[in-house]
């Protein structure tokens, strides 16, 4: 080949290799500057577009929305006396496995610092030392060798002793907790009820009583704050918190019941009861005059700050059970009869042993033939017989509609949750002998709330005013509003309730005879007026569907002092010892309850003594 021809091929050759080279070059500077535009364009887009979204997601990474608990209302009595306030603690927690995790990894880079398992013995057996008699050092140690992300761990503790440990081993953690305390332990159990940390609401919320009736009162409205955790854990770090929304406190409530009062009932009622022997047994205390609850109690109560309340801690008998009166519900015969005119107090009455009624024959608690009774004696030795002859004078109509006056068959409206009507036969579903029972107390229920009230109405000078617990609130911004007071209902007139309060005198007189005698002396009270009326019903046995011959409802229902009446107590035995001393009649429990009432509230004995009413004709 000639020598031209080859040096041609060589320079075409290399002319090709710089144009490949430059291509190649230009083709990388032209892929590293599309590299560049998208790498800025994401820059952009992160720290412009998406700058916000994504530090909001960081955060929300490392930091934990909680609620802030509202500082729950508290009761008081009618002097301010507390009975019931929030206070708060804390529950101790860990994180088992981190803790091994950080420790381990530590002591594998430095053997000078402590493994994990020695980490934990030292904090079991500080914080066995901060709560001695609290929790165990193995009980710490049983919790921190858990294989567990989280755990909780000991009884709330007080936040002074949970700092302690906090400040000194930051990997414990103390979460709040809000706790419900009861300075006066049983006092007005019934009523209040109780109220329990929920772990799944973050709050103190109420179980039962006034308590569950009021919560959303009492409760307030939870906050909101934040706080940052350490990573891979929901330990809170020290100084990070942030509030969000403040917590509104809930409202005050102040009870009209006397705490002292109530004190001395529940003693006084549950030593009664256990003397005669009852199932059960309920008492109330009212104000004459304004209706209001002094003091309402059972025989059973529980410690609401107790981890166990017992049986059945949420019933409240005085106001939820209701049963048949017996005898004390003759003051709607005698005050009806009265204001109407019907008869007097010294009208005598022929009073046979016994008296049909359509196809039912009454007798008397005692046998006797025919006996010349006064309207009054017929009140004093609680006469069935006597009582029916005077209501078929009275009629049923009318009869019924001071039954309805007298607050029976509706609910109080005390403010007390659970309350039961009770029952009175509709006036268009009684039969022929529906009205052998109801005058003398059977055949019709009540509550022992209401037994008072009717008696209630006779002390104030025939104006029955619902009983009301309920005193007053405070809000959160301190004000203070009043429960106004109930209006009341005119029953009789003021001539016929100080009438039947004077004849009411006769039960509890001891007569120069036997005859002159009322059937409930044992609550005469020396220095003081009393006026009351003893009950005795038969309850239904459930084997025949009849009435029992052997189990009763004792009650007895008076006022004190009764020339001027300050207080109604109601007194209900449940399936006493019927025939023992104690078991036959609630009178001496009156006694008890009338003399503490005396004295607590300095009432100035009566001007006179009670003069002794003609019972029975000779």
């Amino acid at each position: 080949m000639a020598r031209g021809s080859t040096s041609g091929i060589r320079r075409r050759t290399a002319r090709t290799n710089v144009a490949g080279s430059n291509r190649r070059l230009l083709v990388g500077r032209l892929l590293l500057v599309i590299a560049l535009v998208l790498t800025g364009g994401k820059l952009i887009q992160v720290q412009g577009f998406e700058a916000s979204a994504l530090s909001e997601k960081a955060q929300s990474q490392r930091a934990a929305k909680q609620i802030i608990p509202a500082e729950r209302g508290s009761f008081t009595d009618r002097s301010g006396n507390v009975l019931a306030f929030s206070g708060e603690s804390r529950q101790l927690y860990a994180n088992p496995n981190l803790l091994t995790k950080t420790f381990d990894e530590e002591h594998a880079k430095n053997p000078a610092k402590p493994t994990s398992e020695q980490y934990k013995r030292e904090i079991a057996r500080y914080i066995a030392q901060v709560l001695p008699g609290v929790i165990s050092e193995q009980e710490v140690l049983d919790a921190l060798f858990k294989d567990a992300g989280f755990t909780y761990f000991g009884p709330p503790i007080d936040p002074s002793q949970a700092r302690l440990i906090t400040e000194k081993y930051p990997h414990i953690g103390a979460e709040y907790r809000a706790t419900r305390e009861y300075p006066a332990r049983d006092v007005g159990s019934n009523i209040i009820g109780a109220a329990n940390w929920r772990p799944d609401e973050r709050k103190v919320q109420g179980q039962m009583g006034l308590e569950a009736s009021m919560d959303s009162l009492l409760a307030g409205t939870a906050g909101e704050k934040i706080a940052d955790t350490a990573r891979d854990s929901n330990l809170v770090i020290p100084g990070t918190e942030r509030e969000l929304k403040a917590a509104i406190p809930g409202s005050d409530v102040q009870l009209t019941i006397d705490s002292d009062l109530q004190f001395m009932l529940q003693r006084q009622l549950a030593d009664y009861a256990r003397t005669a022997q009852a199932r059960s047994a309920s008492a109330v205390v009212l104000d004459a005059k304004t209706g209001e609850i002094y003091a309402l109690a059972n025989d059973k109560s529980f410690d609401p700050s107790a981890k166990s309340w017992g049986e059945s801690p949420d019933s409240n008998p005085a106001v939820t059970t209701p049963y048949e009166p017996g005898s004390v519900g003759k003051v709607i015969t005698a005050a009806g009869a009265i204001e109407d005119g019907i008869v007097k107090p010294d009208t005598v009455l022929q009073v046979p042993g016994s008296i049909k009624v359509a196809d039912r024959t009454v007798g008397d608690a005692w046998p006797h033939g025919t006996l010349p009774l006064t309207f009054t004696g017929v009140l004093g030795k609680s006469s069935n017989v006597g009582t029916l002859m005077v209501a078929q004078q009275l009629g049923e109509d009318r009869f019924y509609d001071l039954a309805k006056k007298f607050g029976l068959g509706q609910v109080t409206g005390s403010g007390l949750p659970g309350e039961s009507a009770g029952s009175l036969p509709p006036r268009q579903s009684w039969s022929g002998s529906t009205f052998a029972n109801l005058p003398i107390g059977q055949g019709l229920s009540m509550t022992v709330l209401q037994m008072a009230g009717m008696y209630q109405a006779i002390a104030n000078d025939g104006v029955r005013v619902p009983p009301r617990i309920i005193a007053a609130e405070t809000g959160p911004d301190g004000t203070r509003v009043e429960r106004p007071r109930p209006e009341g209902v005119r029953v009789v007139s003021p001539e016929t309730a100080h009438t039947v309060r004077d004849m009411l005198r006769s039960v509890v007189q001891n007569g120069p005879g036997r005859e002159q005698d009322g059937t409930g002396p044992g609550a005469a009270l020396p220095g003081f007026q009393v006026s009351g009326k003893t009950g005795t019903a038969q309850q239904v046995d459930p084997a025949c569907r009849c009435y029992s011959q052997s189990k009763y409802w004792i009650t007895f229902a008076g006022m004190v002092p009764a020339d001027n009446p300050r207080f109604v107590v109601g007194l209900m035995l449940d399936q006493p010892a019927y025939g023992t001393q104690d078991g036959s009649s609630a009178a001496p429990l009156f006694n008890e309850v009338a003399s503490f009432l005396t004295q607590r509230y300095q009432i100035p004995p009566s001007k006179e003594q009670a003069p002794i009413q003609t019972l029975q004709v000779p």
